[in-house]
Order: C-alpha cells, then sequence, then structure tokens
C-alpha cells in the first residue's frame, strides 16, 4: 500500500520554517511520504504567515495556486496551517472554500489523522479563534510546569515548544533556524503576535542543545536561533541571563562553526548579553534589533521604549568593540500620529546608525491591536509616500556601508557554488536571506565550507570578495 505524499509550503519567517520542519517530522513518522513538489502531491499544506497585510495576501495566493493544482496534477487536498489560519480559524475557513481544511496549532500534535480524514471526505470543523495569551499562567516562572504538564495541548505556544518534537529537515543547507521561545509578552499597539502566538515561553536549554547536537549530525554549520523575542529567553525559567550562560555550549557543538541570534529587543539587551555576543567564540557579532522608528514620542504611543540617543549609544557599544559587527534593523512608517518631525528625527537616526540593512514597512490596522482604533491615522498615499521617502534614504545607505566593507577580511559560509566555481554564501555580518550575500571567486570550496576572504566590491547589500586562504 503506498503512502499519502505530502508538500509543504513554507511562508513568512525562519520560525515558521522551523514550525513546518516539526510537522514534516511528525508526518513522516506517521508513515506519509514527503515531497518537494506541490504538484506531484496527494496533499498541499501551506504554513501560512498573518503578520502583515501583504503577508497574509501572499499565503491566500499561495492556496489558491496550490488549489489550482487539484484540477491538474495529484492533487486531492490543500490544508492551511500556520499564522493566519490560527488568527483566523473558522473565519478563513469560510471566505476561502478553495482550501479543504484550516487548522490551527491545537491539531499539530495529530497532523496525520486530521489529513487522513480530510482525505477520506471528512469534513474538519475549524476552529474559533481565541486569544492565546490566556492559555497559560501570567506569572511567567509559574507557565513552564504548566505547559510541561500538558505537552500535547501547545497552550499559547507554536508546536513542539514544549518537550521536543521529532524534526526533518525541509531544506539541506548548511544553516539551520533553531527556536529559542514562542510567543511574546510584549503590548506593542501595532502587533497581533501575541495574541495567537500566545504568551512567551522558553524552551529548556536541554531541548534547544538538543535540537542543535541533531542539526549538527544533520551537516548543519550555522545555528540561527530565533523566537519572538530572544532577549527574553530564560525569564520563565528563573534566570533572565540563561542566553548569555547557553550561547558557549551551543557554540562548542561538534560541527557548529557559527550560531547566530535574531530578533533582539533593543530596550533589553543588558550589557551581560552585549558582552557575550561579542566575546564568545563561534558566536558572530550580528545584532538584530527590532528598533521600529526613532522618535520617542511615537515610541511610546507604540508602548515600546528608546529613541535616537539610546538606540545610537547601544549601537556605539558594540562597534567600538567590534567595529564589523553586522546591526540591522525594520522600522515602521506611517504610524498613527507619525508627524513629519517624526520622520525627519527617523531618517536622522538611521543616516547616524549607518545600518547594514533596514527593513522599512508602512503601517497597516491589524485586527484587534491597540493601534487599531487610534485617531491620527495617516491616508494611504501618505504612507506609501513616506514608505517610499524612507526606503530611498535607505538603500542609499546600506549601499554606503556595504562600500565601507571593501578591503575587510570576512569568513564566508559558503551556501551555493556555481558551474564556474563562484561560491556564492553569506559573511558574519550577514543573517539569511534578507541580508544579503557575498560571492567569492577563485576558490575551490564546497556548500559549508568556510572561506577566508577579502572584500573588493559591493553591489547593494551584497558584497563581492576574493579567497585569502583554501579550505
Amino acid at each position: 500500500m503506498s503512502r499519502h505524499s505530502v508538500a509543504i509550503v513554507t511562508l513568512g519567517c525562519s520560525r515558521n520554517e522551523v514550525d513546518s520542519e516539526e510537522l514534516a517530522g511528525r508526518l513522516d513518522a506517521d508513515g506519509f511520504e514527503l515531497v518537494d513538489d506541490p504538484a506531484s502531491a496527494e496533499t498541499v499544506l501551506v504554513n501560512t504567515c498573518g503578520f502583515v497585510e501583504q503577508a497574509k495576501k501572499d499565503s491566500v495566493d499561495s492556496l489558491l495556486a496550490a488549489a489550482d493544482l487539484k484540477a491538474t496534477g495529484a492533487t486531492k487536498a490543500v490544508v492551511a496551517v500556520g499564522c493566519m489560519a490560527e488568527r483566523y480559524g473558522v473565519e478563513l475557513a469560510s471566505e476561502l472554500p478553495e482550501a479543504d481544511a484550516v487548522l490551527g496549532f491545537d491539531d499539530y500534535a495529530a497532523i496525520g489523522e486530521r489529513l487522513r480524514g480530510i482525505l477520506g471526505g471528512g469534513a474538519h470543523v475549524s476552529h474559533v479563534p481565541r486569544d492565546r495569551r490566556k492559555l497559560l499562567p501570567v506569572t511567567p516562572i509559574e507557565r513552564q510546569a504548566a505547559a510541561y504538564a500538558a505537552p500535547d495541548l501547545p497552550a499559547g505556544m507554536s508546536p513542539a515548544s514544549g518537550p521536543r518534537a521529532v524534526r526533518r529537515r525541509l531544506d539541506g543547507g548548511p544553516m539551520a533556524p533553531l527556536k529559542l521561545a514562542s510567543g511574546c509578552d510584549r503590548a506593542c499597539t501595532f502587533c497581533a503576535i501575541p495574541m495567537f502566538r500566545g504568551s512567551f515561553l522558553s524552551r529548556r536549554p536541554s531541548d534547544v542543545l538538543a535540537d542543535a547536537r541533531w542539526l549538527a549530525g544533520q551537516g548543519v554549520r550555522e545555528l540561527f536561533l530565533v523566537s519572538e523575542n530572544s532577549t527574553s529567553y530564560g525569564k520563565d525559567l528563573g534566570d533572565l541571563r540563561l542566553l548569555e550562560t547557553l550561547l558557549p555550549e551551543l557554540a562548542a557543538v561538534d560541527g557548529i562553526e557559527r550560531v547566530r541570534v535574531s530578533y533582539l529587543q533593543p530596550a533589553e539587551m543588558r550589557p551581560t548579553l552585549v558582552e557575550a555576543m561579542l566575546s564568545t567564540p563561534g558566536v558572530v557579532a550580528y545584532f538584530d534589533l527590532s528598533f521600529q522608528h526613532a522618535s520617542t514620542p511615537l515610541l511610546r504611543r507604540m508602548k515600546r521604549f528608546g529613541g535616537t540617543s539610546s538606540f545610537l549609544e547601544l549601537i556605539q557599544t558594540v562597534r567600538d568593540r567590534v567595529p564589523s559587527a553586522g546591526i540591522r534593523s525594520n522600522v515602521i512608517v506611517g504610524f498613527p500620529g507619525e508627524t513629519e518631525d517624526d520622520v525627519a528625527e527617523l531618517e536622522s537616526f538611521l543616516t547616524q546608525a549607518r545600518l547594514d540593512v533596514v527593513g522599512v514597512f508602512g503601517y497597516s490596522d491589524e485586527d484587534g491591536t491597540e493601534a487599531a482604533s487610534f485617531d491620527g491615522k495617516l491616508d494611504a498615499d501618505e504612507i506609501s509616500e513616506r514608505v517610499e521617502r524612507v526606503s530611498d534614504l535607505v538603500e542609499e545607505l546600506v549601499a554606503q556601508r556595504a562600500e565601507d566593507r571593501v578591503g575587510e577580511t570576512v569568513s564566508v559560509l559558503v551556501e551555493s557554488v556555481g558551474p564556474d566555481g563562484v561560491v556564492e554564501g553569506r559573511a558574519a555580518h550577514q543573517g539569511p536571506e534578507v541580508d544579503g550575500t557575498t560571492t567569492v571567486s577563485g576558490v575551490r570550496a564546497a556548500v559549508g565550507d568556510l572561506v577566508t576572504a577579502t572584500v573588493t566590491g559591493s553591489d547593494g547589500a551584497d558584497l563581492v570578495a576574493v579567497p585569502l586562504d583554501v579550505p
């Protein structure tokens, strides 16, 4: 008897990539055949993103594209999972009949059973969305016992944030995301993530290290630590400085060459964490800092802290120690009440900060958020104009920062090798997918090698380099 085949399409962030690989592990263990091409799969599982309007549109488009395969290929069922599915549940199922089912996080533990039922013609009743922050105790230190008491009921967390779940890699590259925690306790007025991801819950260090060793055994050379807020790791385990202790242990895992931390909150960057990230061998000097804006009054409306002065001080602290450190961020423009002075403040900050990469997003109302009810809303044309204006500035500043690296010695993790022998990968200051790449010519190397090279040129955030030595 042939096995049911399933393809997993992943949208959104690196945290979703981990979720997809955990789903793949469950399905593989339950007898499903994982295939890469959705057109050849009996079931297409679309792991959706529900963060901002464009991400939701991309998720719907992917579901519709998968549904079209039912008329032309082997596909019999299209199933939505992930953040948008969890966030909208029965509403999404009603408005998107092209999807055969919409599953929430609580369905993940029995994902194989759910898919077999759908393939067998059974009707799946989608969940009614709820505020998942209410599923765990308010006090962080009480959450671990509550979560581990019911490991098959992912209370307020994405799948397998409790006891470690089996995982199957869907991408054989030398970098892999590794989840530190799930959920978020921050109350940013523009963000709906805590409502559908739940309260912050750290994974236990033993589980994180077990994942790291397993990934190393799969050929992974770089661990990309992900969560909704990595600076909060350990607070529900009784030790807010637990990340500082964990980083050296992760870097010491046999086979792991680089450890990269992502999703850092500037207001929570304590000196001990900065020191650990800059001084621990194997941990790259890379700071993914969620500034969001630079105007202090506007940040207060966002229920965030800091501003130009404190942000520049943090950046200077990092660069005084490691001038070549990578620093990236995201910013929101067009937030309700944003004035021309606020935009000018943001532009001044970005000009002084000289970040390696900046993502610029236009504000949009998100269902259930506090900011959706704020006065002072800007019209769509004004928001678009400000996005274009700040994006143009960022493009120029990022190019200048990359040009400053000409002559710098970099260590490049090789991720692909072209037919002409030119290798492409990422230097220590370049995070995966969104921070640019480095190409090195004149070197014999394989995927997963670390090549030491000298930067000779740049194109936007991308670098061109020549080798110093051959691995």
